[in-house]
């Protein structure tokens, strides 16, 4: 399957790639979801869902430092000879902390190098635009043979890199309809990645599950710029095809009217014969 894609940093993009959260037990619901999550995703289970991405042309997934991460990019190009392109947040209580991580993704293949909201937004002066190593990271992640991003949580770090003449290829933004884990109206988070001057990547767009596919995708994706991407989080393959066909219909205007759930109480709701 062909899917639209996006250039960033000069690598050519599918304009929906796989999040990492679910893979890691990372659920923002309760710790026994998490638990759950971690128990379930052997790399076996991680591979079977980079394998379905791949047959529905996502080419690319966002995920911290893990080695389970890097073991599944690997088995599965072994396996069939895709390339899943990495975009990597390495965290650091240090830049020398960052740095050390930053050498691990490149080590490891990852072509984006991006640092974690945990490192970025804890070292920013908003008011001096300025993230504090910023400039010595993105040097650093240049001679390493990668490409500098920027993950956050924020949304004026996007205004701080962009003013501040940072070498930032792209940008992390939380992005969702019902504006979970956003820091300020929804409106104003889409104002925020209209303007950026790079490539902005979208996580969260169904709020960590908390907002239906068909509701979720669709807002975000008309949205935003024709240059940006979203991170989706997958459970299932099933999930991943649902997911990229509901994408694909948006951004070609088609509509994205999918097969509803159906339970007893919704009996009333069918007319005969549907």
């Amino acid at each position: 399957m062909e899917f639209p894609t996006t250039n960033i940093g000069g690598i050519e993009i599918s304009r929906m790639v796989c999040g990492s959260n679910p893979f890691f037990g990372f659920s923002h619901f309760t710790g026994s979801r998490d638990a759950w999550l971690k128990r379930y995703f052997t790399t076996e289970r991680i591979v079977e869902i980079l394998h379905t991405c791949s047959e529905c042309g996502i080419n690319a997934v966002v995920s911290g430092t893990v080695e389970r991460m890097h073991e599944a990019i690997v088995s599965l190009e072994e396996q069939t000879g895709y390339h899943f392109h990495w975009f990597c947040t390495p965290q650091g209580k240090s830049l020398q902390d960052l740095l050390e991580n930053a050498k691990w993704a490149a080590d490891h293949g990852a072509e984006f190098c991006m640092p974690h909201q945990n490192y970025t937004d804890n070292r920013m002066n908003v008011a001096e635009l300025r993230i504090d190593g910023l400039t010595e990271f993105c040097e650093a992640a240049r001679g390493l043979g990668m490409i500098p991003g920027l993950s956050t949580h924020r949304h004026e770090t996007v205004r701080v890199a962009d003013e501040g003449g940072y070498d930032i290829a792209t940008y992390i933004q939380i992005y969702n309809p019902i504006g979970f884990l956003c820091q300020v109206e929804t409106d104003w988070v889409q104002r925020v990645i209209k303007r950026a001057k790079k490539p902005v990547l979208c996580i969260k767009p169904l709020a960590s599950g908390r907002v239906i596919r068909a509701t979720g995708l669709p807002f975000v994706y008309k949205t935003i710029k024709p240059v940006d991407t979203v991170a989706v989080g997958f459970l299932s393959p099933e999930e991943v095809e649902e997911d990229a066909k509901i994408a694909l219909n948006v951004l070609a205007d088609l509509g994205t009217e999918v097969p509803l759930t159906y339970s007893r109480s919704k009996e009333a709701l069918v007319r005969s014969g549907q």
